[in-house]
């Protein structure tokens, strides 16, 4: 067994970050699959012996168990010294990205794709509002992206990888992304990283096309 264990599957972003992270810092890692669309994580022993919350990502690491996925990102900066901030500043930075992910671009966008890919729910009034916030939040990072390579300057941090969560979905990501070619360009950025991976080579998944 690793020296980390991820709870996660492998159609959530949010698990993604935290993958993501772990591959990227070269960690001693293991997935455990989360059977989310079985009601894994609705079931009370998942509630007792996993998470309270009843989500996925859960990091365990020792005796830490830790869920959120900003929480964890944060917590494998502070173990491998890698991605986090190199002062306080930078700090308050990254915290502003995170939450601005949390509340604006993560919680639309994987909603929107939710309905849309996963679900099939087809064109509804709440997926035109979500269109349009999703639209709204990618035009915000894209402009910022205009004048810098990642979100906090010219190096990677955890601010990227809450970001990025569900952007390497591919196809699943039901709108178009040619009209914000800097947010493309970061993008492109962070596959090139050494070690990246896609969301469906580090993580197990719970629906596998036929």
């Amino acid at each position: 067994m690793g020296t980390y264990q991820l709870y996660c599957f492998g159609e959530s972003g949010n698990c993604y970050k935290a993958a993501l992270m772990l591959e990227l810092c070269k960690a001693d890692w293991q997935p455990i699959f989360v059977d989310y669309f079985n009601g894994q994580t609705r079931s009370p022993e998942y509630r007792t012996q996993v998470n309270e919350m009843g989500e996925a990502p859960v990091l365990v690491h020792g005796t830490e168990k830790i869920s959120q996925s900003g929480v964890i990102l944060d917590y494998l900066a502070e173990q491998t010294g890698k991605f986090g901030p190199g002062n306080v500043d930078e700090r308050r930075e990254i915290l502003r990205w995170m939450l601005f992910d949390n509340h604006k671009f993560t919680s639309y966008l994987a909603t929107l794709r939710f309905m849309i890919s996963l679900a099939k729910t087809g064109e509804t009034p709440v997926t035109e509002f979500l269109r349009q916030r999703v639209a709204n939040s990618m035009k915000i990072v894209d402009g910022h992206l205009a004048t810098q390579l990642f979100l906090i300057g010219n190096r990677a941090t955890i601010a990227d990888f809450s970001l990025c969560g569900y952007m390497f979905y591919g196809a699943e990501i039901p709108l178009p992304l040619e009209p914000y070619p800097h947010l493309l360009g970061w993008m492109e950025r962070i596959r090139s990283l050494p070690g990246w991976k896609h969301p469906y080579d580090l993580m197990p998944r719970s629906k596998v096309e036929a």
